[in-house]
């Protein structure tokens, strides 16, 4: 190839990556975590074609979820955030009337396609809290932050009946990120934490038998080594018998064999500790880290409290999101059901990902256009 041809080549890509307002670092992160993604989980499903056909597709969608984000400006995304939540209660509620049944939980909705609604509040909550937050003066008062805990409980509640928890508890992760990023007064922070711990008696009476279970099986395992504790004993013998280097890709027993259950969605990640070993997972762990590091960059750069805001929350929470599921596969958190982000199997999840990848993509870029302009 000539040096023409590169340079031609370079300058459509260029050209193209400011049309669709994609952040090249960030873009880069995400297509090797995908990568990655795809080499476990064609090992996890049994070398399906099948289910990666479908895993593809699911990412296709979801990268044009991105896209379309990312083309948004910021000042329409303020101005829809409180219409994007209320259609996402409305959704919710009729999950409870209508919603389909599996796997213990009413979830679901069919329109043609299956989705959760769920998976709208973890984006239509930071952004709708980042809205309100916008014009007020910060850091904000004790009715503020009142009505900001009302805007997270309300769904977290409908979320929770479902029964799902661990969405719920991400939900309020979220949620109470980005009110703690508008400067929450420390006796604020420290009268939250006396209530919650005060309200841990009230939460374990209205805990389902299972969710108890999950509870009382992080201390013990051995309990119920057949029963509630199979899925962490097994999941802690992958990690430990991947050692440094790991078995090798499509060698590991305890997954090939069956031995761990959900092996393709929630526990995905023994499978990597497994297969690729320690190796493997501090490598996914970087790349998260940097991910999440050049998140954090759009949020110290951006020209306003909501995209401050909104930034700094969808940042973190995918940094939640990771900490979570690694922390319940390791047996250092209960068992709530929350997928690997972007390597675990899913749709609706991923599409989530990618679109509020989308939206810190379109704060760097239309900062960068406001800059030009200025100039």
């Amino acid at each position: 190839m000539s040096e023409t041809s590169r340079r031609e080549r370079g300058s459509m890509l260029s050209r193209f990556l400011r049309w669709a307002h994609l952040d090249p670092p960030l873009l880069a992160g995400i297509l090797a975590i995908l990568v990655f993604a795809t080499l476990v989980l064609y090992s996890a499903t049994g070398e399906n074609l099948g289910a990666m056909r479908a895993h593809a597709g699911k990412v296709v969608v979801a990268l044009g979820a991105m896209l379309v984000a990312a083309r948004v400006d910021p000042v329409w995304m303020r101005r829809g955030a409180p219409w994007l939540y209320v259609a996402g209660l409305a959704l919710l509620g009729l999950v409870l009337l209508t919603g389909d049944v599996a796997k213990g939980g009413q979830r679901w909705l069919d329109f043609g396609i299956r989705f959760q609604p769920s998976e709208i509040m973890k984006l239509a909550v930071p952004m709708t809290l980042a809205s309100l937050l916008h014009d007020r003066p910060l850091p904000p008062s004790l009715p503020l932050v009142i009505g900001c805990l009302t805007i997270v409980m309300v769904p977290t509640g409908l979320i929770a009946v479902q029964p799902d928890l661990g969405t719920a508890v991400l939900i309020v992760l979220t949620g109470a990120t980005a009110i703690f990023l508008a400067g929450l007064r420390w006796r604020y922070i420290i009268g939250a934490a006396a209530l919650a711990m005060a309200a841990m008696p009230a939460l374990w009476m209205v805990m389902h038998d299972y969710q108890r279970k999950r509870v009382l099986t992080l201390l013990d395992p051995d309990s119920d080594p057949l029963g509630a504790g199979y899925h962490i004993i097994q999941s802690k013998i992958a990690i430990g018998s991947g050692g440094f280097f790991g078995k090798g890709w499509l060698n590991g027993s305890q997954g090939q064999l069956e031995f761990l259950p959900e092996r393709s969605t929630d526990f995905i990640f023994a499978v990597i500790g497994e297969e690729w070993g320690l190796m493997g997972v501090v490598t996914l762990i970087g790349l998260y880290l940097f991910v999440v590091g050049r998140g954090l960059y759009v949020a110290l750069t951006a020209p306003d409290t909501f995209t401050r805001l909104l930034a700094g929350s969808l940042s973190i929470t995918f940094f939640f999101y990771a900490f979570v599921n690694s922390a319940m596969v390791t047996g250092l958190l209960p068992v709530v059901g929350v997928p690997l982000p972007l390597v675990s199997a899913g749709g609706t999840s991923m599409v989530t990902l990618l679109a509020g990848f989308g939206i810190l993509m379109s704060i760097q870029t239309h900062r960068r256009l406001g800059d030009a302009v200025r100039r």
